[in-house]
């Protein structure tokens, strides 16, 4: 989302980043695009549903330096009638549950793999975290920081 004109009234474009239990794809996202263009853009997360935040997802943001340990899992209810200028699925599911966000102006869908189901031992679990959270970095640094 390169920016173009300003339609926010000076105001930092707000984007929400969707998945389905809030737990490791739309965190990571939501932690990355504020610790790295958070004086851009204001980064926002929810679930389709409530849960915790994977511990694993954590971990693999720590790695690069980003602390989401104090964010919260929410629903896209929770956040009631808060506009935003994008709301991105990051997830399939999510996608078929709300493929437009009625509160956003625009809402895209990019896909990652639930690192979650990665099969194998805790090392090659928390491995996959780690290609899905590189691979949510080079999007968002792709997307949001031209």
């Amino acid at each position: 989302m390169t920016p173009g004109p300003d339609t926010t009234g000076g105001k930092k474009p707000k984007i929400l980043f969707i998945c389905t239990a809030n737990a490791a794809r739309s965190q990571m996202a939501e932690g990355y695009l504020r610790a790295k263009y958070g004086d851009r853009y204001e980064a926002f997360s929810a679930g389709t549903r409530k849960s915790k935040i994977s511990a694993r997802a954590i971990t693999v943001m720590k790695e690069i330096g980003i602390d989401i340990s104090r964010q919260e899992s929410k629903t896209l209810d929770w956040l009631g009638h808060e506009s935003f200028d994008l709301a991105v699925t990051l997830c399939d599911r999510a996608h078929g549950f709300c493929p437009i966000v009625p509160n956003a102006k625009k809402t895209i869908h990019h896909a990652f793999a639930d690192p979650h189901l990665t099969p194998g031992n805790d090392e090659q679990v928390l491995d996959g975290y780690r290609r899905v959270r590189d691979g949510i970095v080079a999007w968002i640094d792709q997307e949001f920081g031209g």
